[in-house]
């Protein structure tokens, strides 16, 4: 079982991807968690909801940290795509809250906060079916030119 993906939304679209392995978001990736995200440009933000299988247990009945921080880099890194450009993560932060449950409705949305030259600021929260934050990230991003990286 993997992370299954919900999604719905106005003014937003499905991102398309050609044979993508991202470990999050990847659904051509077997072992992956298969989250699908809708992008709203207008309001500059990323939604999945899903729900995360016991494959990705840490203390019983709850998600390891490293997935959460996984979903919320994720979350933040599909705002680059409103901005058609290619960023790579440079600074992660990761707020655990509260224990993120697994099998129960999730959400991961995330928000651009600022761009300044090649830096790209964002945040992510994932909430339980309630609207409770459970995990809050902040990242940097920085764009990068994919002829010199990816050569």
């Amino acid at each position: 079982m993997t992370a299954k993906s919900q999604t719905q939304g106005h003014r937003s679209r499905t991102i398309p991807l050609k044979k993508n392995y991202c470990f999050a978001c990847g659904q051509d990736n077997p072992e992956g968690m298969h989250l699908n995200f809708v992008l709203d440009r207008e309001r500059k933000r990323s939604v999945s909801r899903f729900r995360l299988s016991k494959r990705f247990t840490g203390p019983p009945g709850y998600c390891h940290g490293g997935i959460i921080a996984t979903i919320l880099d994720d979350a933040m890194s599909k705002l680059n795509k409103l901005r058609d450009v290619i960023a790579a993560t440079s600074q992660l932060r990761i707020e655990y809250i509260r224990p993120v449950p697994l099998l129960a409705p999730l959400t991961v949305e995330s928000r651009e906060l600022s761009k300044r030259g090649r830096r790209l600021t964002h945040t992510a929260e994932i909430f339980d079916h309630k609207g409770s934050v459970l995990a809050r990230g902040r990242g940097v991003f920085v764009i990068i030119n994919p002829k010199q990286v990816f050569k």
